[in-house]
Protein backbone atom coordinates (compact mmCIF):
# COMPACT_ATOMS: atom_id res chain seq x y z
CA UNK A 1 0.00 0.00 0.00
CA UNK A 2 1.39 3.38 -1.00
CA UNK A 3 1.41 5.70 2.02
CA UNK A 4 0.93 9.45 1.69
CA UNK A 5 3.52 11.79 3.24
CA UNK A 6 3.21 15.47 4.12
CA UNK A 7 6.49 17.31 4.70
CA UNK A 8 6.64 20.26 7.09
CA UNK A 9 9.62 22.58 6.49
CA UNK A 10 10.67 26.13 7.35
CA UNK A 11 13.83 26.67 5.31
CA UNK A 12 15.65 26.13 2.05
CA UNK A 13 14.24 22.67 1.54
CA UNK A 14 17.20 20.55 0.49
CA UNK A 15 16.07 17.64 2.68
CA UNK A 16 12.48 18.01 1.49
CA UNK A 17 13.63 18.03 -2.14
CA UNK A 18 15.72 14.93 -1.49
CA UNK A 19 12.73 13.17 0.08
CA UNK A 20 10.41 14.13 -2.79
CA UNK A 21 12.89 12.83 -5.37
CA UNK A 22 13.48 9.61 -3.40
CA UNK A 23 9.79 8.78 -3.02
CA UNK A 24 8.97 9.42 -6.68
CA UNK A 25 10.20 5.90 -7.42
CA UNK A 26 9.08 4.23 -4.18
CA UNK A 27 6.27 1.71 -3.95
CA UNK A 28 6.11 2.34 -0.19
CA UNK A 29 5.11 6.01 -0.06
CA UNK A 30 4.84 9.27 -1.95
CA UNK A 31 5.12 12.91 -0.92
CA UNK A 32 1.74 14.54 -1.59
CA UNK A 33 2.07 17.89 0.19
CA UNK A 34 4.68 20.33 1.52
CA UNK A 35 3.64 22.74 4.26
CA UNK A 36 5.60 25.73 5.55
CA UNK A 37 5.12 28.42 8.16
CA UNK A 38 7.28 30.83 6.13
CA UNK A 39 5.86 32.26 2.91
CA UNK A 40 9.31 32.88 1.38
CA UNK A 41 10.88 29.57 2.40
CA UNK A 42 12.95 28.04 -0.38
CA UNK A 43 11.25 24.70 0.18
CA UNK A 44 8.07 26.02 -1.45
CA UNK A 45 9.76 26.71 -4.79
CA UNK A 46 11.57 23.38 -4.69
CA UNK A 47 8.30 21.52 -4.08
CA UNK A 48 6.45 23.41 -6.81
CA UNK A 49 9.27 22.68 -9.27
CA UNK A 50 8.73 18.98 -8.52
CA UNK A 51 4.92 19.24 -8.93
CA UNK A 52 4.13 18.79 -5.24
CA UNK A 53 1.32 20.91 -3.79
CA UNK A 54 2.29 23.46 -1.14
CA UNK A 55 0.48 25.17 1.72
CA UNK A 56 1.60 28.19 3.73
CA UNK A 57 0.18 28.55 7.21
CA UNK A 58 0.63 30.73 10.28
CA UNK A 59 1.79 29.60 13.69
CA UNK A 60 -1.68 30.48 14.99
CA UNK A 61 -3.37 28.29 12.35
CA UNK A 62 -1.13 25.40 13.43
CA UNK A 63 -1.36 25.76 17.19
CA UNK A 64 -4.72 27.40 17.90
CA UNK A 65 -7.04 25.81 15.33
CA UNK A 66 -7.69 22.39 13.83
CA UNK A 67 -7.29 23.84 10.32
CA UNK A 68 -4.01 22.06 9.51
CA UNK A 69 -5.23 18.74 10.94
CA UNK A 70 -8.42 18.96 8.87
CA UNK A 71 -6.39 19.72 5.75
CA UNK A 72 -4.15 16.70 6.35
CA UNK A 73 -7.24 14.51 6.74
CA UNK A 74 -8.74 15.86 3.51
CA UNK A 75 -5.55 15.05 1.62
CA UNK A 76 -5.52 11.60 3.30
CA UNK A 77 -2.03 11.98 4.74
CA UNK A 78 -0.68 8.89 6.53
CA UNK A 79 2.70 10.20 7.71
CA UNK A 80 4.26 13.57 8.53
CA UNK A 81 7.97 14.18 8.02
CA UNK A 82 9.66 17.24 9.49
CA UNK A 83 12.53 18.47 7.33
CA UNK A 84 13.94 21.59 8.95
CA UNK A 85 10.66 22.56 10.59
CA UNK A 86 11.23 24.97 13.46
CA UNK A 87 7.86 25.12 15.20
CA UNK A 88 6.79 22.73 17.92
CA UNK A 89 4.27 20.19 16.65
CA UNK A 90 0.97 20.70 18.47
CA UNK A 91 -0.66 17.91 20.47
CA UNK A 92 -3.63 17.57 18.10
CA UNK A 93 -1.26 16.45 15.31
CA UNK A 94 0.71 14.17 17.62
CA UNK A 95 -2.53 12.51 18.75
CA UNK A 96 -3.88 12.20 15.18
CA UNK A 97 -0.59 10.70 13.90
CA UNK A 98 0.68 8.52 16.77
CA UNK A 99 4.22 7.31 16.02
CA UNK A 100 3.77 8.57 12.45
CA UNK A 101 5.63 11.90 12.67
CA UNK A 102 9.35 11.67 11.88
CA UNK A 103 11.94 14.39 12.51
CA UNK A 104 15.61 14.75 11.69
CA UNK A 105 18.01 16.57 14.02
CA UNK A 106 21.53 17.67 12.96
CA UNK A 107 23.34 16.24 15.99
CA UNK A 108 23.56 13.09 18.07
CA UNK A 109 20.69 13.40 20.51
CA UNK A 110 20.23 13.71 23.42
CA UNK A 111 23.12 16.18 23.17
CA UNK A 112 22.50 19.52 21.45
CA UNK A 113 18.73 19.17 21.25
CA UNK A 114 15.78 21.17 22.47
CA UNK A 115 14.23 24.56 21.80
CA UNK A 116 16.46 26.85 19.77
CA UNK A 117 18.87 24.08 18.79
CA UNK A 118 18.74 23.96 15.01
CA UNK A 119 21.07 24.54 12.06
CA UNK A 120 24.24 26.48 12.78
CA UNK A 121 23.29 26.86 16.47
CA UNK A 122 23.77 23.11 16.83
CA UNK A 123 26.99 22.97 14.80
CA UNK A 124 28.47 25.90 16.76
CA UNK A 125 27.66 24.15 20.06
CA UNK A 126 29.29 20.94 18.81
CA UNK A 127 32.40 22.87 17.71
CA UNK A 128 32.68 24.85 20.96
CA UNK A 129 32.35 21.65 23.01
CA UNK A 130 35.32 20.14 21.17
CA UNK A 131 33.40 17.04 20.09
CA UNK A 132 35.26 14.40 18.08
CA UNK A 133 32.11 13.30 16.28
CA UNK A 134 28.65 14.51 15.40
CA UNK A 135 25.92 13.22 13.17
CA UNK A 136 22.20 13.02 12.64
CA UNK A 137 19.36 11.68 14.74
CA UNK A 138 16.13 10.54 13.11
CA UNK A 139 13.35 10.14 15.64
CA UNK A 140 9.63 10.02 16.20
CA UNK A 141 8.03 13.23 17.44
CA UNK A 142 6.36 13.59 20.82
CA UNK A 143 5.19 16.62 22.79
CA UNK A 144 8.76 17.73 23.67
CA UNK A 145 11.46 19.07 21.34
CA UNK A 146 13.83 16.30 20.21
CA UNK A 147 12.73 13.75 22.83
CA UNK A 148 10.73 11.24 20.78
CA UNK A 149 11.77 7.61 20.35
CA UNK A 150 14.99 7.21 18.38
CA UNK A 151 14.76 5.50 14.99
CA UNK A 152 18.36 5.84 13.76
CA UNK A 153 21.58 7.75 14.31
CA UNK A 154 24.46 8.11 11.86
CA UNK A 155 27.85 9.52 12.83
CA UNK A 156 30.70 11.41 11.24
CA UNK A 157 34.16 12.06 12.66
CA UNK A 158 35.37 15.60 13.30
CA UNK A 159 38.95 16.84 13.29
CA UNK A 160 40.75 19.77 14.90
CA UNK A 161 40.36 22.03 11.84
CA UNK A 162 36.57 21.93 11.69
CA UNK A 163 34.48 25.08 11.34
CA UNK A 164 30.75 25.58 11.71
CA UNK A 165 30.50 25.44 7.90
CA UNK A 166 32.56 22.27 7.55
CA UNK A 167 30.51 20.54 10.25
CA UNK A 168 27.30 21.66 8.53
CA UNK A 169 28.58 20.23 5.24
CA UNK A 170 29.40 16.84 6.80
CA UNK A 171 26.00 16.70 8.53
CA UNK A 172 24.15 17.65 5.31
CA UNK A 173 25.89 14.78 3.52
CA UNK A 174 24.65 12.35 6.19
CA UNK A 175 21.14 13.81 6.00
CA UNK A 176 20.95 13.41 2.24
CA UNK A 177 22.39 9.89 2.36
CA UNK A 178 20.27 8.49 5.19
CA UNK A 179 17.06 10.48 5.79
CA UNK A 180 15.00 9.17 2.83
CA UNK A 181 16.19 5.61 3.40
CA UNK A 182 15.33 5.64 7.10
CA UNK A 183 11.93 7.27 6.46
CA UNK A 184 11.10 4.64 3.86
CA UNK A 185 12.24 1.76 6.10
CA UNK A 186 10.21 3.15 9.02
CA UNK A 187 7.04 3.54 6.96
CA UNK A 188 7.49 0.13 5.38
CA UNK A 189 7.95 -1.52 8.78
CA UNK A 190 4.59 -0.15 9.94
CA UNK A 191 2.69 -0.87 6.71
Amino acid sequence: MNRRIAIFASGAGTNAENLIRHFRTSDVAQVVLVLSNREHAGVLEKAKALDVNTIIFTKQELTETSQILELLKQVEVDWIVLAGFLLKVPSNLIEAFPDRIINIHPALLPKYGGKGMYGDHVHRAVLEAGEFETGISIHLVNENYDEGAMIAQHRVQLDAEETVDSIAHKVHQLEHQWFPVVVEETINAKA
